[in-house]
C-alpha cells in the first residue's frame, strides 16, 4: 500500500507540477530524479527506495561534479 501511494504521489508530481517549473530548475541527471525515485521504490521497496532517492536529491545541485547518468 505504501509503495503504490508513494509512486502515485510521484506520478502526480510528474504530471502536474514538473511541467510548470522553469527549465533551469529541472533535474540534470538521467533519468530524472522523479523517474529515479519510482525505479528505486519499485526495486528496493518504500523505505530503502526513499532513502536512495533522498541521497540522489542531495547530489542534484550545480556544484556536483559526478556523472549525469545514474540508475538505482
Amino acid at each position: 500500500m505504501c509503495k503504490s501511494t508513494l509512486i502515485l504521489l510521484i506520478k502526480t508530481y510528474q504530471r502536474w507540477l514538473s511541467p510548470i517549473k522553469p527549465k533551469r530548475i529541472k533535474c540534470r541527471f538521467h533519468p530524472t530524479c522523479s523517474t529515479y525515485a519510482i525505479q528505486s521504490i519499485e526495486k528496493y521497496g518504500p523505505l530503502k527506495g526513499a532513502k536512495k532517492t533522498i541521497n540522489r536529491l542531495k547530489r542534484c545541485n550545480p556544484y556536483n561534479r559526478e556523472s549525469c547518468i545514474d540508475y538505482p
